[in-house]
């Protein structure tokens, strides 16, 4: 496909946002795929490009995070293990069940996650004591959230966000920083798969890129140097955000 000058501008400027927004809180694709699409970029193909450009910011978040101090990676190697691991069950699976029956499930699952989060002032605002063993929690949550995202995606840094905070007892910094650093492991396996199918348009995935890279740095520094009451009220706001989608595409949109 060919585009003019301005279709650039407009995905650097779309990528820049949304990998700011991501490094914040995830949720960055609500504004990437849209603009791909919107487009008229097909469907496949905008899903694999907006997977490689997600992937940069991803990246420069984490290592941001991790360079600042907020990645323990004695901890989270196991769930970096098995999230690769589920990452790429759920990748395959997908090539041969139909997803759609998780269009029921997620949206309540998220709508759960934001009314508990919105009457649990304290939640992420300090670190409290870790509700289950952290080899035990990498794994299953590990197995379960890599296949999910590899499987079908939306909400995965929600969750993770979520889980990190209400069973580990991490602050929402901590959180966030780790997962940056899975949802970045989840997105190698993606990407490798639609490398293989061969849908994705390189000059545009490489532009926005280029605006992920800038998104994520800026939008980790954002969430290092503001407190959890910030970082909290925009998770709260994405996470409200990706139900509102998901029940849109699936009830209402023709």
């Amino acid at each position: 496909m060919e585009f003019e000058i301005y279709h650039y501008i407009l995905f650097f400027v779309a990528a820049f946002f949304g990998g700011f927004i991501d490094a914040i809180a995830g949720g960055g694709g609500l504004i990437c795929l849209p603009a791909l699409l919107a487009a008229g970029i097909p469907p496949h193909a905008a899903l694999a490009t907006n997977k490689l450009q997600g992937v940069f910011g991803t990246f420069t978040a984490a290592a941001n995070f991790a360079k600042k101090g907020f990645v323990n990676f004695s901890e989270i190697w196991v769930g970096i293990f098995w999230t690769f691991v589920g990452a790429v069950i759920g990748t395959t699976l997908v090539l041969f069940v139909n997803a759609k029956f998780l269009n029921y499930i997620i949206p309540v699952l998220l709508f759960a996650i934001l009314i508990y989060t919105i009457f649990s002032p304290n939640l992420g605002v300090n670190e409290v004591k870790a509700k289950m063993s952290i080899k035990v929690f990498y794994t299953v949550f590990g197995v379960v959230l890599g296949f999910y995202d590899g499987f079908f995606g939306p909400g995965t840094g929600s969750f993770w966000t979520f889980a990190l905070i209400g069973l580990l007892g991490l602050g929402m910094k901590k959180a966030v920083a780790h997962t940056k650093v899975l949802n970045f492991v989840s997105n190698i396996v993606s990407l490798a798969v639609f490398l293989v199918g061969g849908q994705i348009l390189w000059v545009v995935g490489l532009c926005m890129a280029a605006g992920q890279i800038l998104g994520g740095y800026f939008g980790s520094n954002l969430a290092i140097k503001k407190d959890a009451k910030f970082i909290k009220a925009i998770f709260l706001f994405v996470v409200f955000l990706t139900t509102l989608k998901l029940v849109y595409d699936f009830y209402f949109k023709a």
